[in-house]
């Protein structure tokens, strides 16, 4: 085993293995493959190109060497061609904390059956007088570097869900073409994740009308990964099981709390009132892995950043009694 698969588990390792082609003989020449392609591209600035950052890119694409480094230039061209986006990329820039605290995104402590982290959207709660899109997306891409930093997650990758519960047309209208094309890109074309499924609850009639929008920007592959749920809790609970959940989606787990990924990332100090820590973060150089960090931040009350969602909102139905459970959408 090389030290670039250093704590991992037997079972990820074989799993890198059998699903992602990876193979730990020739690890480092595959990596120097992908290091050797940089030179044809001298429009970009690769900024980070050492052992470990290549190999996610890797994983990513499944040891596939040419799609790693398409991937891995389109990473910095998306950063290259929105300057103002990763200008003071860090946790304590004012707008992604605004985000974060609002609870953009939440993510979930422990992880499901296969071993994916889950990621939580309350759409609702987006406040657009005080968080631009923009803000939200950018505090979006800075939780994933940080995560993206546990070579378990590499490997097993991400579950997101969104719920859509009081997401007004309001807000819906806001969501305009070049914005989600920002965000499609962002995520789906640049970004060394491996989405496992997105799945939306509650959606609204207009955010089905969305996919006109954005299906235009998405690959066929990624059209199968996300799922429309409505307010059925069986098909939900069938690919993300109830004992990985929060109560607001019929989980067993307690109703989430909105500051706990950005006490994560602001430090254990963290108040909800605006007199933020400072504590900087810098996404592109992480040292200690999330999972220590959520261990010692513990949970606070909310005054701010509550789901919109209560307990049992959601209900089981009947198979067959809702439509809306095909595949839609995804962001791989």
């Amino acid at each position: 085993m090389t030290h670039l698969q250093a704590g991992l588990s037997p079972d990820t390792i074989e799993k890198a293995r059998l699903e992602l082609n990876e193979n730990p003989d020739v690890l480092h020449q595959d990596i120097q493959q992908v290091r050797d392609m940089i030179i044809t591209r001298p429009d970009i600035g690769f900024l980070r190109t050492d052992d470990a950052f290549i190999l996610r890119f890797l994983r990513a694409r499944k040891f596939h060497q040419a799609d790693a480094f398409r991937l891995l230039a389109q990473y910095f061209q998306y950063r290259q061609l929105n300057l103002d986006m990763f200008k003071n990329f860090k946790a304590d820039d004012p707008g992604i904390k605004r985000a974060l605290i609002d609870g953009f995104p939440g993510v979930l402590e422990n992880r499901d059956h296969y071993g994916r982290k889950i990621l939580l959207l309350f759409a609702a709660n987006w406040d657009q007088s005080r968080n631009s899109f923009t803000d939200i997306l950018r505090a979006i891409l800075l939780s994933l570097e940080v995560l993206i930093e546990d070579p378990e997650l590499q490997i097993n990758g991400f579950i997101l869900i969104i719920d859509w519960s009081n997401f007004s047309f309001k807000q819906a209208s806001k969501l305009t073409p070049s914005i989600l094309k920002l965000a499609i890109e962002g995520l789906q074309d640049s970004f060394p994740a491996r989405f496992g499924g997105v799945h939306f609850v509650n959606q609204p009639w207009y955010i089905h009308a969305l996919y006109t929008l954005i299906k235009p920007f998405l690959k066929d592959k990624t059209r199968k990964r996300i799922f429309l749920h409505g307010n059925n809790l069986n098909s939900l609970h069938q690919l993300i099981h109830p004992e990985f959940l929060p109560s607001e989606f019929g989980g067993t787990l307690p109703p989430y709390d909105m500051g706990t990924w950005a006490r994560t990332l602001l430090g254990p100090d963290y108040s909800d009132e605006n007199d933020y820590t400072h504590t900087s973060y810098n996404a592109m150089y992480v040292k200690h892995t999330c999972s220590n960090l959520e261990r010692e931040c513990s949970p606070k009350p909310m005054k701010r950043s509550q789901s919109v969602v209560e307990a049992g909102t959601l209900k089981h139905e009947e198979k067959g009694e809702n439509e809306n459970t095909q595949p839609l959408l995804a962001l791989d």
